[in-house]
């Protein structure tokens, strides 16, 4: 039996009953324990929503950031302190929709830090707005006609943009969740796992039914996860089919090993060149 009560924080958690976040939370406790990851060595950054509360539930160090900005401020941290286990705590709209220039280019540069958005296809925290992965024709308070954009298709755009490890995980599947987020945080390098997560206030369509008539898991004896082709198809696959488990997987350096300055030691334990920004601050001053 995993204890995740070292996890525990003492904040009080306001979100709706039945929210999919709280599935979320516990496959992260589940994750973290079985990695036997000491909570002063977990790092959890997150940007504006339900899901950005998250690290507020968790017992670790926290960094709550602007919307959309999460994935910068975790790049950064990364850098920084490479002892750290970074993880990234946001919505499909924090992460799609404000953050979306800062998710193609999290891909890119792929630092070794894991990326866990919560996808329920809505605006949960300012009640109701469509995302950008809300479906065609969901209705909402803001649009009453219905939505008419194509969804955001997240798993597709992770693999046309070089990810490495690019998953896809369901909040009422807690057990498989914790796997998931376990093998991201083992990977060396950008892992994003999107998560299909009901909101049972504000999204009457992806509901808990909904998904599991849908989901199945990829077959781990046959499903070769380094088939980027497959992947692509895999990743089209959602009104009928929805696949669960890692859908690719790939291997490239990450993004704090190219950097020369960090190859002996990361910033936090190199030494301050006090002298150096003295002197660049005087030149500064007197060009001025």
């Amino acid at each position: 039996m995993i204890d995740i009560s070292r996890y525990d924080s003492t904040f009080e958690n306001k979100w709706c009953p039945g929210c999919g976040n709280f599935g979320i939370l516990q496959a992260m406790k589940h994750a973290l324990s079985s990695l036997t990851i000491p909570p002063e060595k977990v790092l959890i950054v997150s940007g504006i929503g339900q899901a950005g509360k998250t690290p507020h539930f968790i017992r670790c160090n926290m960094f709550h950031g602007l919307h959309g900005r999460a994935l910068p401020v975790a790049t950064g941290a990364k850098v920084a302190n490479h002892d750290l286990t970074v993880l990234v705590s946001s919505g499909d709209g924090d992460c799609y929709g404000e953050g979306g220039n800062h998710f193609i280019h999290a891909i890119r540069r792929n630092p070794n830090i894991t990326l866990l958005v919560h996808n329920n296809q809505v605006y949960g925290l300012t009640k109701g707005q469509a995302s950008p992965t809300s479906s065609i024709g969901m209705i909402t308070k803001l649009q009453p006609h219905g939505v008419h954009q194509t969804p955001f298709n997240p798993i597709l755009v992770a693999l046309s943009l070089g990810a490495t490890f690019v998953a896809r995980g369901f909040s009422g599947k807690i057990q498989q969740l914790s796997q998931l987020i376990q093998q991201g945080i083992q990977h060396r390098g950008f892992s994003i796992i999107d998560i299909c997560q009901p909101c049972v206030s504000f999204n009457s369509i992806n509901t808990y039914p909904w998904y599991q008539k849908r989901i199945y898991e990829l077959d781990e004896a046959t499903h070769n996860r380094s088939d980027l082709k497959h992947a692509m198809e895999l990743a089209t696959e959602w009104e009928e089919r929805i696949p669960l488990g890692i859908i690719y997987q790939s291997q490239r350096p990450a993004f704090e090993d190219t950097i020369d300055a960090l190859k002996t030691l990361p910033l936090v334990k190199q030494e301050t060149q006090v002298d150096q920004l003295r002197t660049i601050m005087n030149n500064e001053h007197k060009r001025n």
